[in-house]
């Protein structure tokens, strides 16, 4: 009954936004399938793909940049339950969110998040693979699709809170 009082707009931009996320969670268990099974990267190391692209075995037992590193099953849990709540306000977001572009990349965030969260529940760390460098300077750590489409996701936020502005309601206009 609820949603009949929702602009039929924001449903599509919600289910926009939902896609995205479905879309993304499952090109990144897919890939990161790949590189630990048929791939056995785990075993391998590293195999050079291009003169600055390689897959590289990385355990993140952090979050990004390394940052609250889980040493510990408690420290793990901690994080999923962090990462978690984060989703889960994002997820919020996203079903509030009015604009198709917001609700996208929101959706963007919200499937590398599960992505990762999934990864860490499993394996006790995030499975990273992805190793862009220009001979040895590294300008990003190793990284996967799900980090990929969360720093789009914030990115393109951004980009879009500091770009944009929303037009004023003519009655605001008039009370000024």
């Amino acid at each position: 009954m609820a949603d009949a009082l929702i602009p039929y707009g924001r449903q599509r931009h919600r289910a926009a936004g939902f896609a995205a996320a479905a879309i993304v969670f499952l090109a990144d268990q897919i890939s990161k399938w790949v590189v630990t099974h048929p791939l056995a990267l785990r075993d391998r190391g590293v195999i050079e793909l291009l003169p600055i692209f390689d897959f590289k075995w990385v355990e993140n037992y952090g979050v990004s940049m390394g940052f609250l590193t889980a040493d510990s099953a408690t420290g793990r849990w901690l994080l999923v339950a962090l990462t978690g709540v984060i989703a889960t306000g994002v997820t919020i977001w996203l079903w509030r969110e009015r604009l198709r572009p917001d609700a996208i990349a929101l959706g963007l965030v919200l499937g590398g998040a599960i992505g990762n969260i999934l990864d860490r529940v499993r394996f006790g760390h995030v499975v990273d693979f992805a190793d862009l460098h220009f001979g040895d300077w590294h300008p990003f750590l190793v990284f996967n699709v799900a980090d990929a489409a969360i720093t789009i996701g914030v990115l393109l936020l951004v980009l879009r809170a500091l770009l944009t502005r929303e037009k004023k309601d003519p009655a605001e206009n008039a009370n000024a």
